[in-house]
């Protein structure tokens, strides 16, 4: 069993930015694959980025590549996004996650574990 939670959440102005972390506990971190999503009120949760436990590649979804920027410090079992120029359209509950995969994948459903979620509202 995994334990994930998030923080680092809050309002900004368009144009600022924000890090969130994602701090877990548990069986040995280094091993999942954490992932990032989102969801904004009224539509469906939806895959920001992820990072590989085991090589660490990274994979963004288009919407935030080259504004966000995922990692991972192993020692501390704790992922972080860093989101930079952030967009009204940004706004959402964002949510990590950790999951086994061979590989690293922005599917909903094979990741196992999921934290709360943090709110990040962008003010334009």
């Amino acid at each position: 069993q995994v334990q994930l939670v998030e923080s680092g959440g809050g309002l900004v102005q368009a144009g600022g930015s924000l890090r969130l972390s994602c701090a877990a506990s548990g069986r040995t971190f280094s091993v999942y694959n954490m992932g990032w999503f989102r969801q904004a009120p009224g539509k469906d949760r939806e895959f920001v980025a992820v990072i590989g436990g085991i090589d660490g590649r990274t994979y963004y979804a288009d919407s935030v590549k080259g504004r966000f920027t995922i990692s991972r410090d192993n020692p501390k079992s704790t992922a972080y996004l860093q989101m930079n120029s952030l967009k009204p359209e940004d706004t959402a509950v964002y949510y990590c996650a950790a999951g086994r995969q061979v590989s690293v994948t922005p599917t909903l459903s094979e990741y196992d574990y999921w934290g709360q979620g943090t709110q990040v509202t962008v003010s334009s």
